[in-house]
C-alpha cells in the first residue's frame, strides 16, 4: 500500500506534483520500452534520434540535428562519430565553407531506419491505444498548452 504524504502544500500544488510524477513515470516507461526495442538493432536512443531526423527531415548540419534531437553539442558529436564509424551516416563538405558539413544517411543507414521506425511508431501508437480519438486529441492539446506556457 502506498502511503500518502503527511505534508500538504495545498490541494492544487499537491495535485500538480502528483501529475508531474505520473508524467515522468509514463515518459520513463515509454523511454525504457523504446531503449529495449532499439537494443535489438544495436542502436542507442540518441543514435536512433539522429537517424530518424535525417530520414524524415533530409540531410542536415550538426547544429540542426542537435536542436531537433534536443541533444547537446558534446553528446551529438560522439553519436555522429559512432554512426559514421558504423557506416550509417556520412558527411558531405560544403564547397562554400569547408569547415561545415552536411550529414546524410548512407544506404545502410536508410535501410536500418526503414526497418526500425515502423515498429517503433506502432509501439508508440499502442502505448496510447487506451485513449479514444477525442481523449488523445485532448491530451495532446493539454500537453501542448502546458508546454507553450513554460
Amino acid at each position: 500500500m502506498i502511503k500518502e504524504s503527511l505534508k500538504s502544500y495545498g490541494k492544487r500544488t499537491d495535485k500538480s506534483m502528483k501529475t508531474i510524477v505520473k508524467l515522468e513515470r509514463l515518459r520513463l516507461k515509454i523511454h525504457n520500452n523504446t531503449v529495449n526495442y532499439l537494443s535489438e538493432y544495436n542502436l542507442t536512443f540518441n543514435q536512433f534520434k539522429v537517424l530518424e531526423v535525417l530520414y524524415h527531415r533530409g540531410d542536415l548540419n550538426t547544429s540542426s540535428i542537435t536542436k531537433l534531437t534536443m541533444s547537446t553539442p558534446g553528446n551529438i558529436t560522439v553519436v555522429i562519430k559512432n554512426l559514421k564509424r558504423d557506416g550509417l551516416i556520412t558527411s558531405i563538405k560544403l564547397p562554400q565553407d569547408r569547415r561545415n558539413s552536411i550529414l546524410t544517411l548512407t544506404e545502410e543507414g536508410k535501410l536500418l531506419i526503414e526497418k526500425v521506425f515502423p515498429d517503433h511508431a506502432k509501439k508508440l501508437y499502442n502505448s496510447l491505444s487506451v485513449l479514444n480519438e477525442q481523449e488523445l486529441g485532448t491530451l495532446y492539446n493539454l500537453l501542448d498548452k502546458v508546454y507553450q506556457a513554460n
